[in-house]
């Protein structure tokens, strides 16, 4: 049973049961204090808690902006870049959630705290002070009493009146403040139960409504987290297939290391003791020196090297030879020496001592000493050894009928060209295909003797066993350098100029293979080879470098995307000419700048703004918000670098909304490429580092934290760059570039329209304008204010 209520004629009996019932009302309000002391307590504990978190979460998010990974080689993939970038983004991500955290907090002290501390001093202290009262009151009363009775009867009347009146006026204040106690009391009771909880929903609501914005950055999160799931399942595909490479490399080398020795521009280069004579008393040192000949020059380069203090690199010295001669045991009381004069210092030879007396014949050799070995010292190339397989009217037979099968038997078998035949079954099909009696004799659509896979992997070996790649080791890094470098429709003309140098056999079976691929790619939903998969399998089986080195190794990953740009443009490469001469650079005339960066919803970047407020200064429709159903859903690598990736297209122009938040901060693709000179470029270079955007388009690019668009390789006037926006308020406008929109939200327009009542965006870099009576967004750069 709850408290038992306090009647008001009971305050004139104050019975001892009404007695009761009062300490038993101030008893609960003395629980709801102490109750409400340590809520406060605890909700500044959990404030300070919060701010803890964020500080914390804000550090972990520094952290992440400040690392950069380096990578291997001259270049990164689009996947790579785009990985690179992810740690921006999560910093970002957590930045923008720890701002929803702060403005959560302070709304902890403002719904929860004061309320609470306002309604513990103002009704519980007040009901105190009323106990106080009622405490002397009583007190007061009853020893009234006490003394009233004892007065003796033989007083004077007057007297003994007097007494009476005293006494009763004294009960009646009484009566009063012990009704008006009675009340506060019951009405303490009953107010406590909405001031007290009110106080409790404000508080979450608060939180519901920040964990309710953390779902909403989840979503603006959701698209960027499915664009970098596939950039990181390319680069573990890519990786597999480098690591594979990497480590037969490795095991080549291991058995035999002298046949794979890389070219160098030395005739001999490589460590040699060099002994460093002293003052009699003290003798000589030997000292490790790496040494480099040039034979063509005579030109000595020594250097002292010492591993075991950390790898200490000394002062080098040059000299011009003059004179090698192998030095005896008998003249010397060391092994594998030999003396070396220098031309600019006559009489004054430097002896030096070799690891091994096979070494210290190469070096005579190179030196032009004694007793010089019959194989040269010079790393030259080791020709890869011909096989049987020939690019030949067989080859084209054997190619139609594996493909032919293929096509007929398992075009939509899961990890077509990945999944590996045995391999004796794949080395038998293949002498049978490649022997001229037996070819025609082999079935391989209606035979159920030979696999789909033991067919595929035929195919596979047979183009790995041609004398020469399909794409010439004479072609091999002009093909490379486009996919390195340059925009997607710079790419894609690049080695398409390039397909077409290509001998007439190998375009001509290139073209058969392709088409064939481009087939399989366009049933990757059944199996699972999509683009980007088949360029991981035929990257090195259509291309390879002459030399096998690790620095070739790391450029498989672009090998991949060339054939994946073949596939995806199999018709124009292969059924159009390319331009004859390479295209001129687009002038700045005909080139608007970037569009400003905007903060998309997709990229959950959001300006301060009070706690359940979410719109955009402009709101986008729905068809703008990306919608990715389930069979859209990334079983693997479903995206191709070899298309317009977002950090590419950033480069060169604006890609579309849903692309605009995995470009780094900054950076054109003047930024990354090799600075070299134009003189000494190759033309394939010079092309590419000319293309320029043929298709503006103001989609905006976000490039978090700066925000400034990305530097573009033309010079714009001064007026149009890194000029900060001036206030603007009902004014008009000139388009000075044309402008497709991308948006609901934005504006589309040719150059010369005049845009009414402009005013400035909330949106960073962006206006506000009316044209042909729709409002939208206008990129600032692209117009003119009159």
């Amino acid at each position: 049973m709850g408290l038992q209520p306090l009647e008001f004629s009971d305050c004139y009996l104050d019975s001892p049961w009404f007695r009761e019932r009062i300490r038993a009302h101030e008893a609960e309000l003395e629980r709801t204090n102490k109750f409400i002391k340590e809520l406060i307590k605890d909700g500044k504990n959990l404030i300070a808690a919060t701010k803890s978190l964020s500080a914390a979460q804000r550090k972990f998010a520094h952290s992440l902006r400040d690392f950069k990974f380096e990578f291997i080689g001259d270049a990164e993939t689009d996947d790579e870049r785009c990985i690179d970038a992810s740690l921006r983004e999560f910093s970002n991500f957590l930045k923008n959630l720890e701002e929803q955290r702060e403005i959560m907090a302070l709304s902890v002290t403002e719904t929860l705290i004061k309320p609470l501390e306002k309604f513990r001093k103002e009704q519980l202290g007040a009901v105190k002070e009323e106990k106080k009262k009622f405490d002397k009151e009583t007190e007061r009363n009853y020893s009234l009493i006490d003394k009233h009775l004892n007065l003796s009867a033989k007083k004077k009347d007057s007297h003994l009146q007097e007494a009476d009146i005293q006494v009763e006026q004294n009960r009646q204040h009484f009566y009063e403040l012990s009704l008006e106690y009675v009340c506060k009391l019951q009405e303490i009771q009953e107010r406590k139960k909405f001031e007290f909880v009110e106080p409790m929903l404000s508080f979450f609501q608060g939180m519901f409504t920040f964990y309710h914005q953390g779902h909403e950055l989840a979503k603006d999160f959701n698209h960027y987290k499915m664009e970098l799931q596939i950039n990181i399942q390319n680069t573990r595909n890519r990786f597999e297939g480098t690591r594979s490479e990497v480590e037969e490399l490795m095991n080549k080398i291991r058995q035999n290391p002298k046949d794979h020795k890389r070219a160098s521009q030395f005739t001999a280069e490589g460590y040699l003791y060099v002994q460093e004579k002293r003052p009699a008393p003290f003798g000589s040192s030997w000292v490790k020196h790496y040494c480099m000949y040039r034979k063509a020059a005579k030109k000595f380069n020594i250097i002292p090297f010492e591993h075991r203090s950390g790898g200490k690199l000394g002062d080098g010295e040059v000299f011009f030879l003059k004179e090698c001669t192998k030095r005896h045991t008998d003249s010397i009381d060391r092994r594998f020496c030999f003396d070396v004069e220098a031309a600019d210092r006559p009489g004054a030879a430097l002896t030096m001592q070799a690891f091994s007396e096979d070494e210290r014949k190469q070096w005579l050799e190179a030196l032009g000493g004694k007793e010089a070995l019959l194989h040269s010292f010079n790393r030259a190339i080791v020709p890869r050894p011909e096989g049987s397989a020939q690019l030949d009217k067989m080859g084209f037979t054997i190619l139609r009928k594996c493909i032919s099968a293929v096509e007929t038997r398992g075009i939509n078998d899961q990890g077509l060209y990945r999944v590996v035949g045995v391999s004796s079954k794949v080395q038998r099909l293949l002498s049978m295909l490649m022997d001229v009696k037996t070819c025609n004799e082999v079935d391989l659509e209606n035979s159920v003797d030979w696999e789909v896979k033991t067919i595929t992997s035929a195919l596979k070996q047979y183009l790995r066993s041609l004398p020469e790649p399909l794409m010439t080791y004479e072609l091999h890094g002009d093909f490379i350098v486009p996919a390195k470098s340059g925009s997607p429709e710079s790419r894609v003309n690049a080695i398409h100029f390039l397909v077409h140098k290509l001998p007439e056999k190998n375009k001509e079976m290139l073209d058969i293979l392709v088409k064939h691929l481009t087939n399989v790619s366009n049933h990757s939903k059944q199996n699972l080879m999509t683009v980007a998969n088949l360029g991981v399998v035929f990257g090195p089986t259509l291309m390879r470098p002459q030399e096998e080195t690790v620095a070739a190794i790391m450029d498989l990953k672009f090998q991949n995307i060339v054939v994946e740009i073949l596939i995806e443009n199999h018709e124009k490469i292969f059924r159009t000419l390319p331009d004859a001469t390479f295209p001129e650079p687009v002038s700045l005339s005909t080139s608007p700048p970037n569009a400003p960066p905007r903060q998309s919803k997709r990229q959950g970047q959001r300006t301060k703004r009070p706690v359940a407020v979410y719109n955009l200064c402009l709101e986008l429709e729905d068809g703008d918000s990306a919608n990715l159903s389930k069979e859209d859903t990334p079983t693997g690598n479903l995206d191709s670098l070899s298309s317009p990736s977002p950090t590419t297209a950033a480069v060169h122009g604006p890609p579309g909304p849903d692309k605009n938040h995995l470009l780094a901060d900054g950076g054109s693709f003047g930024d990354w490429a090799s600075p070299v000179p134009c003189q000494t470029r190759s033309p394939m270079v010079q092309w590419l580092n000319t293309q320029s955007p043929t298709t503006p388009s103001c989609s905006p690019v976000v490039t978090p934290p700066s925000p400034k668009p990305p530097p573009s390789p033309l010079s714009l006037p001064a007026a149009m760059v890194d000029k900060p926006l001036e206030s603007v308020v009902n004014r008009k406008a000139r388009a000075v570039y044309p402008c497709e929109a991308e948006h609901s939200s934005e504006l589309s327009f040719e150059i010369g329209a005049i845009f009414e009542d402009v005013q400035t965006s909330r949106e960073p870099g962006w206006l506000e304008g009316t044209l042909n009576g729709k409002r939208g967004l206008i990129p600032q750069n692209y117009v003119k204010l009159l």
